[in-house]
């Protein structure tokens, strides 16, 4: 979990994978891009309106705008180099 600046693991093998590293860092670039608390904002909002519609968790968490951007991008070692600011709204 990205809470800027720590990103937290759940244990000592999550924190050396690099694919969950880079998924959290791409959570940082966001967070900055929204100056920290309307990050916090729009993604509950965007899990609640998600929860809504698919009654389900899982896929209210795996669709907030945020999660799909690092979830799509999280294996793509150059993504954080090219990525261009406010990139997750594309995923709206």
């Amino acid at each position: 979990m990205a809470l800027y600046p720590f990103i937290l693991f759940k244990n000592r093998q999550a924190s050396t994978h690099q694919a969950i590293i880079r998924h959290e860092l791409i959570h940082f670039r966001q967070q900055l891009e929204l100056l920290i608390l309307p990050f916090y904002i729009i993604y509950l909002l965007n899990y609640l309106v998600n929860l809504i519609i698919y009654l389900n968790h899982d896929k209210a968490y795996r669709n907030i705008v945020f999660e799909r951007e690092a979830y799509r991008n999280d294996q793509d070692t150059t993504y954080l180099n090219r990525r261009k600011p406010f990139a997750w709204l594309r995923y709206f």
